[in-house]
């Protein structure tokens, strides 16, 4: 029997009397409230209090959750901006094989669960685009594209951006990049989210398509008390990468030429844990955030 998720949660959703027309910096602040989660006013006028839900089946994929290890901070990229989409379903019309991203959030210090963070992800679609910036993911001008050198048909060309790949270990920390002012209305696969009382959230998009320069991955980003506390990617292991990208519509996009092995951001903490489910994959993942900034 297949897992209605969405179908849950779309009705959650209804029941707080419509959280999804909040914007992101109504979501922060009520996030962010002495009191914990604020009562705010959406874009239709009504007054709700923001409420995290998940699915009931998620908490045992992170049973051996204890590392208190910061996890690693990496580049935002050049394609972060604040979509104002707080969603769970970010995959609108992308076709791609389906992706449920569980994201537990706990602290560094204290491995206990984060609740009432934000956590957002976004990521290209199955041929390397990114909305918000198509016509830079193509290289047809509006930014600095993702990729260099000499591309295969269909993928980006350009150099690398500042603090992008090529940039060194790592690819950098978070804020070593200016947020992207969008250069089109689309806002597939961007979305954001609430931590519950176990820190997880979870979202439901594409595997991830590729582009010149880069290993497939998602970005993700966790705010806490209205702050950035955490900045870093999630990536896949390259068996499955392959099986996906043999798959229509990926295999449309050829000539990947970076994998995990050589891509400048990439480290084994990344990857997520994958299994298979119904028709696509759920994914998991536990991110160890320095809530207070304290370098700890």
């Amino acid at each position: 029997m297949g897992h209605d998720h969405e179908g849950q949660r779309v009705s959650r959703r209804r029941l707080f009397a419509g959280i999804s027309s909040l914007g992101l910096g109504s979501l922060l602040a009520a996030c962010s409230s002495a009191e914990g989660t604020a009562t705010v006013t959406t874009s239709t006028g009504a007054s709700v209090t923001p409420t995290a839900t998940t699915a009931k089946d998620l908490t045992s994929l992170f049973a051996g959750a204890g590392t208190c290890k910061l996890t690693s901070a990496t580049t935002q990229g050049p394609y972060y901006f604040d979509a104002d989409k707080v969603r769970s379903d970010i995959r609108e019309d992308k076709q791609g094989v389906r992706l449920r991203v569980a994201v537990k959030v706990q602290d560094s210090e204290t491995c206990k669960p984060l609740s009432n963070a934000v956590v957002e992800i976004w990521h290209c679609d199955a041929a390397g685009l990114y909305s918000g910036a198509e016509a830079a993911s193509t290289g047809g001008g509006g930014g600095n594209p993702p990729g260099g050198g000499t591309p295969p048909s269909g993928a980006p060309t350009g150099a690398p951006p500042s603090g992008g790949p090529g940039g060194g270990p790592g690819g950098g920390g978070e804020g070593d990049m200016a947020d992207l002012t969008p250069t089109d209305d689309k806002r597939y696969l961007r979305g954001a989210q609430v931590t519950n009382a176990d820190g997880i959230v979870e979202f439901t998009t594409i595997w991830p398509g590729w582009y010149r320069g880069r290993t497939i991955h998602i970005h993700a980003m966790v705010h806490f008390s209205n702050q950035r506390v955490l900045t870093t990617q999630m990536m896949f292991d390259e068996k499955l990468n392959s099986a996906v990208m043999a798959k229509s519509p990926y295999s449309e996009h050829t000539g990947r030429d970076t994998f995990n092995d050589n891509d400048n951001i990439y480290d084994d903490s990344m990857l997520m844990k994958i299994t298979k489910e119904d028709d696509g994959y759920l994914g998991a993942i536990v991110f160890a955030a320095d809530s207070d900034k304290d370098g700890a």
